[in-house]
């Protein structure tokens, strides 16, 4: 539910829109196939395109959150796309390519680290968006890392193998969170499109 037609940042829509989609149709790809007869080589495809999916919605996720945060600061805000972009893909490398689960966490912590730090300028700088939507992204980062954690401590099946087999294992857990961290990220996202309407940056 975007409100096409009333935003004049296409781009944002469309970039949102890959963001909340990616990595689901990676996971259900991975988990629907992950049991094929080609063996490892086969596996690890399927992993990378799960991996891939989760590496884009940090990626394209974060990009409006930059574009708004730093709107009336034009150059300093094309720089941070850039760059953003960049450390990006070669995040995406890594996560793609790691062998444990840890490594692969590891891969997106200076992406959360970037984006911590736009919610600190929002906070104690200069940096704009909407005051309800600096909450929905802390609330979905928060989710994010969480779901990442308890999939790597494995909780709860670590304390009683074999009951969690099926059902309330970390890894569901972890699939819950994530979808509720993308849930978050939609909304903050829509906080600011209905903001960025009716803002106009100070001039000097």
């Amino acid at each position: 539910i975007i409100p096409w037609m009333e935003v004049d940042n296409m781009w944002i829509c469309v970039v949102h829109y890959l963001a909340c989609l990616s990595p689901t149709i990676g996971s259900v790809v991975y988990h629907l196939f992950m049991n094929h007869i080609g063996g490892k080589q086969v596996y690890d495809t399927l992993l990378s395109l799960d991996m891939f999916g989760v590496c884009l919605v940090n990626t394209l996720g974060a990009l409006p959150i930059i574009y708004i945060t730093l709107l009336c600061y034009p150059t300093i805000q094309q720089a941070s796309l850039l760059a953003y972009i960049l450390l990006s893909a070669y995040g995406i490398y890594c996560a793609t390519t790691a062998n444990t689960n840890i490594t692969r966490l590891k891969a997106f912590v200076w992406q959360a680290l970037f984006r911590f730090s736009l919610f600190l300028f929002r906070v104690y700088g200069s940096g704009v968006g909407s005051p309800n939507s600096l909450r929905l992204f802390i609330i979905m980062d928060s989710l994010a890392v969480l779901g990442g954690l308890v999939n790597i401590i494995q909780i709860p099946e670590r304390f009683s193998p074999g009951l969690f087999d099926n059902w309330g294992n970390s890894h569901q857990i972890m699939h819950v969170m994530v979808i509720c961290s993308i849930i978050y990220l939609h909304w903050g996202t829509l906080e600011d499109l209905a903001w960025i309407k009716s803002y106009q940056c100070p001039t000097e």
